[in-house]
């Protein structure tokens, strides 16, 4: 990422906004929002399988279960910020997985210009494909800035999306305990 250039780019849009950029709060503006990106988007530099650390499974066969996992993205289509809540489950078959990477993989992916329905889906697929196991449940629900500030102006608006491989998408009964656990709060 070429922060010079960012910082470039960002100076101009002030320009054309109308503003100064030479005016004193906007003079580091456009270094503060190249800094930042660094951060928004680090996802793009990291590979899932980097991140994740597998173990045998040593004869667990029931659900496991990560909820409320928070993320922060942007939109791809407006660049504004959209973020909310992760839940995820699996039922494990040979191998599980370090608990702590599964937070990792959502911030992975969250830190890219994303659609809800994307990352809902990569979690899931990445998870299915490094551990293999006899399902994976993925529940997002999030605000959405685009929605709040600009086009229909809803501000208690609130979007879930669901992806279901295996065990979760053709078997009910695991579905259903599933989308149980993440509903129960402690």
């Amino acid at each position: 990422m070429d922060k010079a250039q960012i910082a470039q780019f960002v100076q101009g849009l002030i320009t054309e906004i109308g503003e100064d950029p030479g005016r004193e709060g906007l003079r580091e503006t456009p270094q503060r929002v190249a800094k930042s990106f660094e951060k928004l988007f680090e996802g793009y530099g990291k590979d899932p399988k980097d991140l994740i650390t597998v173990f045998d499974n040593e004869g667990y066969s029931e659900m496991v279960v990560a909820r409320d996992i928070d993320f922060y993205s942007l939109c791809e289509h407006h660049m504004l910020p959209f973020y909310g809540k992760v839940c995820v489950g699996y039922v494990p078959e040979n191998k599980i997985i370090g608990l702590s990477k599964i937070p990792r993989l959502v911030e992975m992916y969250s830190r890219r210009l994303q659609n809800q329905e994307r990352l809902t889906k990569q979690v899931a697929e990445t998870l299915n494909e490094i551990l293999h196991p006899k399902g994976v449940g993925i529940v997002i629900d999030a605000e959405h800035m685009c929605i709040k500030l600009r086009g229909v102006e809803k501000q208690n608006c609130k979007i879930s999306t669901s992806t279901f491989i295996g065990l979760f998408l053709n078997d009910p009964r695991t579905r259903s305990e599933f989308l149980r656990l993440i509903a129960h709060k402690s």
